[in-house]
This record gives structure tokens, sequence and C-alpha cells, in this order.
């Protein structure tokens, strides 16, 4: 019955379009009339001439007298249409609906009840709606509906479309903070033949110019990037689509924004204290506070950021010591913790797994440290303990909110470390990373001391406590099924 109802309200208003040309009025003008003025200018110009443009979300006549709401991005006015200002215009008001896009000009004026109105004078249809609007007032209330009919969502939920200008602001201000820090922002490629600077399956595309398979990247350029540093640039970023083929959760995409810097002469710790100041100024700019509520954990990014062990907070969570504890127990603490894994995954996935469960529980934002080798392939040694790394990661409400390291630039090190990610490979983990020779061979030729730092877009959704699908304007789905 709805799709009847929907095909006979489609015909109604193509015949509509149909009549508009007939009286020789384009239903698709390739332009208004002439220059408009934003609806919150217009609210504000009473007594004054305007013209607007935007889209009618409400359309009601009583006789000589036609009111609508016009909607543009920055607000929503009243036009007030009378008949003995318009004459034969009028009567082409029959053939406008909800959903249509239009041109007005006339005087600010007040209504008899008080409501700041537009006189019309004149008007112009811009667009000719084919389809009805879902109502204002439910909108799209399933999920799948609202990201598929992403537009219509955003139309009717001006709350989700602010989220959007909260988003634009947290990328700039990153932009903003790093490139008054003397980063120079670059752009490194796509695709790769190797995938590199991250634990995660890659996505394949084939190249049919050069006939070989490239992989789509899975990190903003690690490698691309420490190879600049190789070429004397000294602090670069890049800010990107990243992709990485894994599972959908709160959590997680598969096509999402990321930023990674690299600083040349710098480690760890210094990378501890910038990232610190420029995610509270970034937190700052976009949401105007530092407190926030994250999925019922309160977070105080203005508190001191105190750091945490890897090995002594699994231990103090688990009782597992990771420096020995081999494979079996892992997995027999892991089926006791009823953690989500993979008993044929290697040790070093196994430990992170343990960590996956125990992080759930710390509300930050805290400084993780410590980190054994096996599960940090590109980050450089603690001279006082080889066996650990220069390594960070940022906990906010429960998960990892960032990851920082300085950066391994001895290559023969690189490369035994490539080695064994490849045999990981080899015996079946799909995460582990690529002998890549050709960044072993960059190496060669000397990078300096640099430490790097990646985030991704998640932080935007923790800090809005938002599931990060909801705030992506347009989220992957699955073709809709043909409903013929």
């Amino acid at each position: 019955m709805a799709d009847q109802r929907l095909e006979e309200i489609r015909k109604i208003r193509l015949e509509k379009a149909q009549k508009l040309r007939e009286m020789g009025i384009n239903p698709y003008p390739s332009k208004a009339k002439g220059p408009t003025t934003p609806v919150a200018t217009a609210l504000d110009s009473m007594d004054k001439k305007v013209a607007v443009a935007g889209r009618l979300m409400s359309f009601r006549s009583h006789g000589n007298v036609t009111f609508a709401d016009l909607k543009d991005e920055t607000g929503k006015i009243q036009l007030w249409f009378q008949k003995n200002n318009l004459n034969e215009q009028y009567k082409v008001l029959n053939l406008i609906d909800i959903g249509d896009f239009l041109y007005a000009e006339g005087t600010v004026a007040k209504t008899k009840s008080g409501e700041i109105s537009i006189d019309v004078a004149n008007y112009q249809i811009l667009t000719k709606s084919i389809r009805p609007l879902p109502s204002i007032w439910y909108g799209l209330k399933d999920e799948e509906e609202r990201y598929r009919r992403r537009y219509l969502d955003l139309l009717l939920n001006d709350e989700l479309k602010d989220l959007f200008r909260k988003k634009a602001i947290f990328w700039q201000s990153m932009r903003e903070f790093l490139v008054n820090k003397g980063f120079l922002e670059v752009e490194t490629p796509a695709l790769e033949a190797t995938a590199g600077g991250a634990d995660a399956k890659p996505f394949v595309t084939h190249h049919d110019a050069l006939d070989t398979d490239f992989y789509l990247r899975i990190s903003m350029g690690e490698l691309w990037q420490k190879r600049l540093m190789v070429a004397g640039f000294e602090k670069t970023f890049e800010v990107g689509r990243q992709f990485r083929n894994e599972g959908l959760s709160r959590e997680h995409l598969q096509d999402y924004s990321q930023m990674e810097f690299y600083w040349a002469y710098a480690n760890y710790e210094d990378s501890m204290s910038l990232v610190e100041e420029m995610y509270k100024y970034v937190a700052d700019k976009t949401f105007g506070k530092l407190k926030f509520t994250i999925t019922d954990q309160e977070v105080d990014l203005k508190k001191k950021w105190e750091k945490i062990d890897y090995r002594d907070t699994i231990l103090q969570n688990t009782g597992v010591d990771i420096s020995n504890a081999d494979k079996n127990t892992i997995v027999a603490k892991l089926k006791g913790l009823k953690q989500e894994f993979n008993e044929k995954e290697p040790r070093e996935r196994l430990i992170d797994n343990l960590w996956k469960g125990v992080r759930k529980g710390i509300a930050g934002p805290v400084f993780l440290v410590g980190h054994p080798v096996e599960v940090s392939p590109l980050a450089k040694r603690k001279e006082d303990n080889p066996k650990m790394v220069e390594r960070y990661q940022i906990i906010l409400a429960g998960s990892e909110m960032g990851n920082g390291y300085s950066e391994l630039n001895d290559p023969v090190d690189q490369a035994e470390r490539f080695k064994t990610q490849q045999k990981m490979r080899e015996e079946g983990d799909v995460e582990a990373q690529m002998h890549d020779k050709d960044f072993v061979e960059a190496l060669e030729f000397g990078m300096p001391p640099v430490t790097g730092f990646g985030i991704s877009e998640r932080l935007f959704s923790f800090l809005a406590d938002k599931p990060i699908r909801e705030t992506v304007l347009f989220p992957l789905l699955k073709p809709e099924k043909d409903k013929d």
C-alpha cells in the first residue's frame, strides 16, 4: 500500500512539472533570478527587502493567503504569499509542494500572529521535487534506512547536521595546530605495492594499465613519510582516507580518516607532550570543553595524563605475566575472561587480545607504555631494556585513541622484524606486516631519530559519544536489493 501511495504522489508531481513547462515555467532552472540572502540574515532584516532561496518544509493555503516555511543551511523563515500582491503568480502555487526549492523576493514583516515572515512580491520555482519528504515529526526511524537515505536524515535533523560541522572543525583545528608547530602537510600514495605501517588486513585491487595487484593503504603513509625523513624533511603530517578489510563495530570502520605526523630529532617522550597539547586544543576548538561523558565513563582531558605500564596493567588485571607466560597460559586466561580470540593466532596476537580485554575498564586519559617488541614491529627498542620499545598509546574510555613511538631506524633490526612478521603471515596471520624491502633500503641510506603518531576519526566519535558510523556522512552499506 505504501509503494502504491508513493507512485500516486510521484505521478501527480510529474504531472505538475509538466504543467509548469506548458505554462512556460522551467521547473529546473540553472540558477535563481538574482543574488540571495541567507535566511539567518533575513530574519534580522525587519522592514527590508530581501531575496532568499531554499527548500519548502511546510505549505498551507487559506483562500487568498498561503504560508510556507522555507529552509536553507542557516535557518528557517516563513513565506507569506498574498493573492493581491502576486496576481497570476498566485495561481501557480497550486503546482508547488512541500520539498520543492523556491527563490522568493519580498519585504521582511510580521504577520498578525507576530511571526517574522517575508511578504513575497515575486518568486521562482528552482526545483520541483517528485518524491515526498518523510514526516518532519517522525523522520526516518530505521537505522539502515537513515544511513541509506542519509541526505534525508540530515535534512530533517539539524542536530545531526551540526555534528558534521563539528567534525569539520575537528580536522581543521588539528591541521591548524600542526601547521602552527611547523609541520608540513603532505600527500602519500593510497595504492601500495606493499601494504605497510599497521597490523591490518588490506583491501586488494587490480591496476589494469600496470597489470598488477595493489593494496589500498592501511596507514596514513607511515613508511612513505619516513622516507621523507630520509629525504631531509623534518616535520610532516597527512590527513586522509585509509582502508582496512576488517569487521564492523561501534568503534571500527573499513574506510575512514586518519592523521599521522612524523617529527625528526625527537622521541616518543617529546611526542607525548605534543599530542597531549594537541588533543586539548582540538577538543576545546571543536566542542568548547575538555570534560566529556563517553559510554558512561567520565573523561577529563584537563587533568594530568598519567602513564601506565603494558605488562604491569595486564598482570594486575589478569594475573598473567606476559614477559614469561607461554601460549597455553594466555589461551586459558582468554577463555576464562570470555574474550573473543582465535586459538590459532600467534602468541603476539593473543597478548594483544588479552590487553584489549583489560583496557575496557580504563577511563583515562592515560599513556600506555612498556610495550614488548613482539607487538611493535616498527618501534625503536628501549636502550635499557631491548625487549621493550619506546611506544605509547592513548587510552580514553576503555579504547585506544592514538598510537605513537620512537621510530625504528636501524635497517638490520627492521629487516629482521619484517622477516618475523612475514613468517606470521605465512602461518595464517592476515594482519601481520609485509616485508617491505624498499623501505629497508631507504633506511640503509640513513634516517635520523624520528617520532611518529597516528590518530583516526574514532577520537571524534568518542568525544561526541556516538557510534562511529553515526559520525560518518555516508556509511558503507550493502547494495539495496532491487525492489522490482
